[in-house]
């Protein structure tokens, strides 16, 4: 008897032909697996399929679509121990990116079949599901001005048009980080909280080489104090997330914690998982290995910490940093 599997489809994902793509699925995935497909529609997202779908005994629940879809099904996933797969079909399919997981469609089923699953990170945003990253200022103000006729329009090329143009409208803000062990203040134009992230989420990389298992947040703080030094920062970044290695500019800063607790002023828009959500304050923790998916590659580990040269830079020293939290 095949294994009971249940596909979470996004019809309206991405770009390309759903009833081409819902086809290849079934024709890898239906010699291995007794697959059921249930679909959303505008008033049924992914994450009340997904309730339902976990409570019906499936051995593994596969979301296929773009960011928002994932995010959702993943969310209702954490601390259960059911599997999770990702078939990408979206505009940017970050996550499977920054876990180098196969943007075709044929090759991310055949991942699946192949049963490889690993124990990755997961998280929490004042109460939500956290699979990506929460990105507190720029980040957010991006993601707003890329909305879907402009996706629509260029795919994700939207993000590259809009991310100039929100370059031109840059407004620093100060910014309080609180963690388990330490309280940072200074000012910056964005702070992004990761789990996990692809080299193209640029404002994520300030360590670069980011786990999605090692029970740690990387948490970038972006920091430049006129429109030359953003474009500077933005390249710098770029070019280190590329080559995998840290960033080294004084405007750019790092650290690694398992809760952090930020707070903004003026209040910052927030983008959580590539959706926009409430604005800053915004408090986000690390579950330890809360979520199995089928991966195909394991990933290296970079440097955790850099702070200094950031602007008006303090930090008060609150204990020693405790190890990571076992799930």
């Amino acid at each position: 008897m095949l294994p009971k599997v249940c596909l979470i489809f996004n019809p309206v994902a991405g770009q390309s032909d759903a009833t081409a793509d819902l086809q290849i699925i079934r024709d890898r995935l239906t010699p291995h697996f007794d697959l059921t497909v249930y679909e959303t529609t505008p008033d049924c997202d992914g994450e009340p399929l997904a309730q339902q779908a976990k409570q019906e005994d499936f051995a593994a629940i596969l979301a296929s679509g773009g960011d928002g879809t994932v995010s959702m099904v993943a969310g209702v996933l954490m601390e259960t121990g059911i599997p999770l797969g990702i078939i990408p079909r979206g505009t940017a399919n970050a996550f499977a990116n920054a876990l180098e997981l196969p943007t075709d469609i044929a090759a991310a089923c055949d991942v699946i079949t192949q049963g490889q699953i690993k124990a990755i990170d997961g998280g929490y945003c004042n109460g939500a599901p956290l699979i990506l990253l929460a990105g507190v200022g720029f980040e957010a103000e991006v993601i707003e001005a890329a909305n879907r006729p402009l996706k629509d329009r260029l795919g994700a090329l939207a993000y590259w048009v809009a991310g100039v143009k929100e370059l031109q409208n840059l407004k620093p803000f100060t910014v309080e980080l609180e963690t388990e062990d330490q309280v940072i203040t200074t000012t910056a134009i964005a702070v992004t909280v990761a789990n996990a992230a692809p080299a193209t989420s640029i404002f994520a990389q300030g360590p670069a080489m980011l786990k999605a298992d090692d029970g740690w947040l990387d948490i970038t703080i972006v920091a430049p104090t006129n429109w030359t030094g953003a474009i500077a920062a933005s390249q710098h970044l770029l070019q280190t997330a590329i080559q995998n290695r840290p960033a080294e500019r004084d405007d750019i800063g790092y650290l690694q914690a398992q809760r952090v607790k930020i707070t903004t002023d003026p209040p910052q828009k927030v983008v959580l998982d590539g959706e926009l959500a409430q604005n800053t304050p915004i408090e986000v923790r690390c579950v330890p290995r809360g979520l199995n998916i089928y991966v195909p590659t394991e990933h290296v580990k970079g440097p955790t910490e850099k702070l200094t040269g950031l602007p008006d830079l303090k930090i008060e020293q609150k204990s020693p940093k405790p190890e990571p939290e076992k799930s």
